[in-house]
């Protein structure tokens, strides 16, 4: 555990950065001295590996050295006194910024199961943290990696708490900054510990499948490189990404694929980094040329991004031997995002800017937004599904007429897509139509749906449009509208 383990991952690193680092390696080493972990390794080793996941997402040093230091407000005292360490030891060690960083982690306390209240108090308390500096979320969530990865040494009850609520809470937030490494990587080491029979059952259907697909992969990897350089394509990188195991067990369970492997194309994707947003779209013209696509399989998420910030192209074509594969092409920063998300973007977007309270990217208005939601939440139920289903579900986002992107949780229905257009849209909503097809209001929204609200002047909403609407938002606004007409009393 040697501090240049941590300094060489960060690209370029001034000489005040390595010294900030090295300082608060030393700091957190000495403090935490003699303290040991579950798994009987000293206590180091934990904030030791939370640094070198922030060094990887390419953060500021004063954020790795917030990861250094982010346990040293527990059970640590000054070296040679009684002293505990505190805000004003850190700043005069480290300066405000990291001080602020290692405050703003240890005031979020560890989110227990232990009674629903104290838990949701503290995701509270990790929503506004977020809002103020979405640095402090990143360090969480580098710490929450590293626990997880020592789960098996923690006991039986507080094993299944810790992963449940890694399934429910960390890996979904990680989903919506659009981290989706850190969320596979979440998922994966929860998914035994919540779901061990299913985790070996997924294990046992993939078994011999992957290295049977890793080898169709070379083969199509060698003819698509030869036809790109023909093309004068030269500098394009290609490797491959193989599913994380608990995504590719959500995807079993559709009704489509029924647990059936061979209709999971995905397995291993190939993936295709060219250059530029130009070479994206030559090169998926260059891979339909060469093998025929699945038409309902092409996806282009460089020109409508996911909600999350996601770009990328995919196509899904018949490759030799009819061999169905999934390749992805984006850039190298498009590439970066999709790996580590808002953490990629604030360290393209704020490098060399005043690092105190980063603001939150235009990206993240939902955070804004759910602070403003919890206010009027009082219920400890309510608030923690309403998060699940508004804010931590996976996302599908459709168009209106005119091309705005409305964003909405999984399993939205017509009547919470008139809502978030407009109120008064979802009062006068009749029915909706569909790409061009008559749909009912509770008709389950997909992913890319082109919607139109057909509406009625002066129409008063109903009760029934309270049974149709999901998100808090529409239920919100149509018990609104139904006070107002008497409805509700």
């Amino acid at each position: 555990m040697e501090v240049n383990n941590i300094i060489k991952i960060l690209k370029n690193p001034s000489q005040d950065d390595i010294n900030l680092i090295s300082k608060a390696y030393g700091f957190a080493k000495e403090t935490h001295e003699g303290q040991k972990r579950f798994s009987g390794e000293p206590y180091f080793s934990h904030p030791f590996e939370t640094a070198k996941t922030l060094a990887r997402l390419q953060l500021d040093s004063a954020t790795v050295a917030a990861g250094l230091l982010h346990d040293v407000y527990e059970d640590c005292l000054v070296t040679g006194a009684r002293t505990p360490i505190n805000d004003k030891i850190l700043k005069k060690e480290f300066g405000e910024d990291v001080a602020f960083l290692v405050s703003g982690v240890s005031k979020l306390g560890t989110l227990k199961y232990k009674g629903e209240k104290r838990m949701i108090e503290n995701l509270r308390k990790m929503f506004l943290a977020m809002a103020k500096d979405i640095r402090v979320v990143l360090i969480k969530l580098a710490d929450r990696l590293h626990n997880m990865k020592t789960l098996e040494y923690v006991s039986g009850e507080k094993q299944k708490r810790i992963a449940v609520e890694t399934l429910e809470i960390y890996a979904p937030l990680a989903n919506r900054l659009g981290m989706g490494e850190i969320k596979g990587q979440l998922e994966d080491l929860a998914f035994p510990f919540v779901c061990p029979e299913k985790y070996k059952k997924v294990k046992e259907i993939i078994k011999n499948n992957y290295e049977k697909k890793e080898k169709e992969l070379l083969k199509i990897k060698y003819k698509l490189s030869e036809e790109l350089k023909k093309n004068g394509l030269e500098n394009v990188k290609m490797d491959s990404r193989i599913k994380h195991l608990y995504s590719l067990f959500k995807k079993l369970q559709r009704p489509s694929v029924n647990m059936n492997i061979k209709e999971v194309y995905d397995l291993i994707a190939l993936r295709v980094i060219a250059g530029t947003v130009e070479d994206c779209y030559k090169i998926l013209g260059i891979i339909h040329k060469m093998w025929k696509p699945l038409p309902a399989k092409i996806k282009d998420y460089i020109a409508v991004p996911k909600p999350n910030g996601y770009q990328s192209l995919h196509t899904t074509v018949f490759a030799d031997g009819g061999k169905i594969t999934e390749i992805q092409i984006r850039t190298e920063k498009m590439h970066q995002e999709a790996e580590y998300g808002i953490a990629a973007h604030w360290a393209y977007e704020e490098a060399g800017k005043p690092k105190k309270g980063a603001r939150v990217h235009s990206r993240l208005s939902w955070i804004n937004q759910l602070i403003e939601w919890q206010k009027e939440i009082s219920k400890s139920k309510d608030f923690l599904k309403t998060l699940k289903i508004d804010f931590f579900k996976d996302r599908v986002f459709c168009f209106t007429p005119k091309g705005e992107v409305i964003d909405l949780p999984e399993g939205a229905t017509a009547v919470d897509f008139a809502y978030a257009v407009h109120t008064d849209i979802g009062n006068n909503a009749v029915s909706a139509l569909v790409n061009n097809k008559f749909v009912p209001l509770n008709y389950a929204l997909k992913n890319g749906d082109l919607v139109e609200i057909q509406t009625q002047k002066n129409k008063k909403p109903s009760a029934e449009l309270l049974r149709h609407a999901k998100t808090s938002l529409a239920k919100k606004q149509i018990k609104s509208s139904l006070k107002k007409t008497g409805f509700f009393h």
